[in-house]
């Protein structure tokens, strides 16, 4: 699956909203500039309106405010980019990337076992 590199705001506004669920632009703008001296609301808008014609966000108009939502899941997203890089960087295969995480220590014991029980070789 491929899909499209965030930026770095996009990156941080869909943070926002993985972690938070739902929220309006004014609940979105408070958390993103909370010592912000200008209005962010237009630089707010922007990115909502980039982020939801990418398809990475959902917009709720069914209620007196409206809600903004993570179309895409963080995981999905994650997976996407992994997928991208590997086909950049080593002709699509994962294995050199996975290697070098082991190699590295970069992956907790959970991770390992959530990988081994994913390949059939454990519990």
């Amino acid at each position: 699956m491929s899909v499209e590199k965030l930026t770095n705001a996009e990156t941080t506004l869909m943070d926002l909203l993985w972690d938070k669920k739902r929220l309006t632009a004014r609940q979105i703008r408070e958390s993103l500039y909370p010592d912000s001296k200008t209005s962010q609301h237009g630089t707010v808008q922007r990115l909502l309106q980039s982020l939801e014609e990418k398809g990475f966000v959902h917009r709720d108009r069914s209620l007196g405010v409206q809600l903004f939502s993570a179309q895409l899941e963080r995981a999905a997203y994650g997976g996407g980019i992994l997928e991208s890089l590997a086909q950049q960087l080593t002709g699509g295969s994962i294995a050199p990337i996975l290697t070098h995480l082991l190699d590295e220590k970069k992956l907790e014991k959970t991770e390992i076992r959530r990988l081994r029980k994913l390949l059939g070789e454990g519990p």
